[in-house]
């Protein structure tokens, strides 16, 4: 008996050197990605403008780093929050706020060279070299055309500075170490030309693929894009789920037409209906119609819409709602 106890703490001793090892190995060699390229970007008047329609449509820099009034229907932009950060997208991940990307020197990114924001949007590496969440969807942007990024940059330079301290980021155990090993260098994409409408409709529905195509640990299920389900915690409580995008005739939007597409985004913009006040426990949603139906081309919506239908029909219904108290009695 003694001898196997001998043998028990020996094995158990070893597994904790083992495991300790693998911790301290993980915590020191990741995150692998090269370091920040030596870049100073010079803006043009076109770069600013390409840069604000993508940080206020299809890269949803402005939806997520901002603040939203959610006691209106659909969260319309609360003014002068551009980029101020604060959102938690922990999402049981742990503590993880969006950061202040304003020009502030001390709260914000005033302080950070192009090459080091670049870093941060393409391979998920802060300025001290620390990973960022994938919450901020830097696997989509490495796949980007390079141009796209740094006109991004050019915009978000040019965002009043607002002073407005985020804490640090904190993941719980075990994604602190998961996190680290998932930034790698970028591969990017030039931007389809307007002719050819499904990579177009490709390129631009990155959050489409992001929130309603379900994961598993971590990746995304192949035979499940665009198929919805995915939930959210609810801005007025309770549960709401991404909706499916696949062109099913029954749970899908399959019975749409382009027409119909575009206009859900410019009526689901309109004042008449972010006008409309929501009360605790009533549904509200998170998906950023104002920003896209305010900013988004009819072009881009509807390659978008065009991408979308040519995918596999998946059947899914989704719920798109339970309140506090139904989905708490799950």
């Amino acid at each position: 008996m003694n001898k196997f106890f001998k043998y028990f703490i020996y094995f158990f001793i070893s597994i904790m050197v083992i495991a300790a090892a693998g911790y301290f190995y993980i915590k020191t060699q990741y995150p692998k990605v090269s370091a920040a390229p030596d870049m100073k970007i010079v803006p043009t008047a076109e770069m600013v403008n390409r840069g604000k329609y993508l940080a206020y449509g299809f890269a949803s820099c402005m939806d997520c780093h901002s603040e939203r009034d959610y006691s209106k229907l659909n969260g319309p932009l609360v003014e002068g929050t551009e980029g101020k950060g604060g959102q938690d997208f922990g999402e049981g991940a742990g503590f993880i706020p969006a950061r202040n990307i304003t020009p502030d020197m001390e709260t914000g990114i005033g302080g950070w060279t192009d090459g080091e924001i670049f870093r941060a949007i393409t391979m998920g590496v802060d300025k001290d070299g620390e990973p960022l969440g994938p919450m901020m969807p830097y696997t989509f942007f490495a796949n980007m055309d390079e141009d796209d990024i740094k006109s991004i940059i050019a915009y978000i330079r040019t965002l009043p500075p607002v002073k407005n301290k985020i804490p640090k980021h904190e993941f719980n155990f075990p994604v602190n170490l998961i996190f680290r090993t998932i930034p790698s260098d970028p591969h990017f994409k030039e931007l389809p030309d307007s002719a050819d409408i499904l990579a177009r409709g490709d390129y631009y529905s990155v959050g489409c693929k992001a929130c309603h195509s379900p994961m598993e640990k971590g990746e995304f299920i192949k035979e499940k894009l665009f198929s919805g389900g995915v939930e959210y915690p609810a801005p007025k409580g309770g549960i709401v789920r991404a909706a499916n995008l696949t062109p099913d005739l029954e749970t899908g939007i399959g019975k749409w037409t382009k027409e119909q597409f575009i206009q859900k985004f410019r009526s689901s913009a309109s004042p008449e209906v972010t006008s409309i006040v929501v009360k605790d426990g009533e549904f509200n949603t998170v998906m950023p119609w104002t920003f896209y139906g305010e900013v988004c081309t009819d072009e881009d919506l509807g390659a978008v819409y065009e991408f979308l239908m040519s995918q596999k029909p998946i059947n899914n219904h989704v719920e798109k709602y339970s309140p506090p108290d139904k989905y708490s009695a799950k």
